[in-house]
């Protein structure tokens, strides 16, 4: 081969070897690597923590808010509804005193409604900054629920979508609910013994402690969970999965009793249909049909009364209060469905 030919070959190689490596970069950077971190967020008097995982960073930021107040379900989240991180970018947030947020030598009178619209602002605001994006989708359970409409309502230019699960409505109407529910249950199954459990607790209104005995009834006919699982071999599997660590249930239990006890008088004025009759960013709620811990049918009627933009609601047949872990597959498919129906560009699994 004669030596312009060995150049002429020479140079086609190196521009074939540069076209590779220039089209392995565009490759790269139209897949970037998944998220996947632990964030301590400051806030006045403490620090927040929050796991934010997706697998697309570009993909719409969902902020999911738990229950209690202070019950901390990121691990169930997790054990139950991972699936969401292949189409949002998932915001994990333990709220103030409650999971890995919990800090024993905290002042429990910090823990308020409006303290924690304030805190979650800031999430917001960090989060957004981070992933150059300037709204979430905030998804709220139980207690959650009613945080989310509450700074949705004051801050509708931050949230793309509100999706409320278990969704609360009045405090002291869920209260009659629950009594009423328990009463007619243990009647109809001859249950003495329920019964004389529901007369020792009394009527509402509910302190803390009266509260959650009410909710072991309404768990024991089938109200909470419509079938309920086994939950020391739930609590295995997110243990064995890396969900949570075993020296952390305590702190998240200690941390619901601390928050439920804290928080009880204010909880009780709670009367969404009254406080958020309207809200200016789509909404969506998402209810059990089997779900008496805070009566689903109060949900749908503010459902109805509840001026937005926007409003879906969809029905979990075979679920009570927790449909993201006892329909998991079907929540996971409602999620993103319901978010794109709303407005939320919300792209195909990664």
């Amino acid at each position: 081969m004669s030596r312009q030919a060995v150049q002429w070959v020479n140079r086609w190689l190196w521009i074939l070897l540069l076209g590779g490596l220039l089209s392995a970069c565009a490759l790269a950077s139209t897949h970037a690597a998944p998220i996947h971190r632990e964030e301590q967020i400051a806030v006045p008097g403490g620090r927040l923590f929050a796991l934010v995982r997706g697998e697309n960073p570009k993909a719409p930021i969902l902020v999911w808010l738990h229950g209690g107040p202070g019950g901390a379900e990121r691990p169930l989240f997790r054990l139950y509804n991972t699936a969401l991180e292949r189409r949002f970018v998932v915001v994990y947030l333990d709220q103030r005193g409650a999971g890995r947020s919990f800090d024993a030598k905290a002042d429990p009178r910090a823990l308020t409604i409006a303290r924690h619209v304030k805190d979650l602002d800031l999430v917001v605001d960090q989060i957004c900054r981070e992933q150059g994006q300037s709204k979430v989708v905030l998804l709220g359970h139980s207690w959650g629920s009613a945080l989310g409409l509450f700074y949705a309502q004051a801050h509708p230019e931050k949230v793309s979508a509100f999706i409320g699960v278990g969704q609360v409505s009045s405090e002291i109407g869920r209260q009659w609910s629950q009594h009423r529910f328990v009463e007619d249950a243990a009647r109809g199954r001859g249950d003495a013994q329920a019964l004389g459990r529901l007369r020792a607790i009394g009527p509402p209104p509910y302190s803390a402690a009266r509260e959650i005995a009410t909710q072991r009834l309404v768990e024991r006919f089938g109200g909470y969970y419509r079938v309920m699982p086994d939950m020391k071999k739930v609590i295995a599997r997110g243990i064995l999965q890396g969900y949570v660590r075993p020296w952390e249930l305590k702190q998240i239990f200690r941390g619901n009793a601390v928050s439920l006890e804290a928080m009880n008088d204010e909880i009780l004025k709670l009367d969404l249909p009254t406080q958020v009759p309207e809200i200016r960013v789509p909404v969506a709620f998402l209810l059990g049909r089997y779900d008496r811990q805070v009566d689903s049918r109060l949900a749908a009627d503010y459902f109805q009364r509840l001026r937005a933009p926007a409003k879906i609601v969809v029905w979990f047949e075979n679920s009570a209060h927790n449909a993201p872990f006892e329909e998991p597959d079907l929540f996971v498919a409602t999620v993103p469905r319901v978010a794109r129906q709303l407005g939320v560009a919300v792209g195909p699994p990664q």
